[in-house]
C-alpha cells in the first residue's frame, strides 16, 4: 500500500487536486442531468458522473492507503458499464431485454 507520509509534496498535492476536480466536474455533470435538454444528455451526464466516482474512489484510496476503495472502485465501473448499455438500449429500442 502506498504510504502516504513517506510521499514527496507534489504527489500529496496533485492527489487533492485531482479529488478536488473530479468532484466539481461531477457536480457539473449532476446539472446537466438536472436541466437535459434531451434523454440522451442526461445519460451521457449520468455515465460521466459514474466515472467520476470511480476517479474519486481511486484517488481517496491512494490518499487514504486503503485497497478496499480499489475494489469498491471495480464493482462501480461494472455496474456503471452494465447500466450505460441498459439505458442506452431502452432509449434507442425501447425495451431492454427482447
Amino acid at each position: 500500500m502506498l504510504d502516504i507520509g513517506n510521499a514527496p509534496d507534489w504527489f500529496i498535492v496533485s492527489l487533492n487536486l485531482g479529488l478536488f476536480i473530479a468532484s466539481a466536474v461531477t457536480l457539473l455533470c449532476a446539472y446537466r442531468v438536472i436541466r437535459g435538454p434531451t434523454t440522451p444528455d442526461r445519460v451521457v451526464a449520468l455515465d460521466t458522473i459514474g466515472t467520476n466516482v470511480v476517479a474519486i474512489a481511486m484517488l481517496w484510496a491512494m490518499i487514504q492507503g486503503r485497497g478496499l476503495f480499489v475494489d469498491v472502485s471495480l464493482v462501480l465501473a461494472i455496474i456503471g458499464f452494465v447500466s450505460t448499455i441498459a439505458v442506452a438500449r431502452y432509449v434507442t429500442e425501447g425495451d431492454i431485454i427482447e
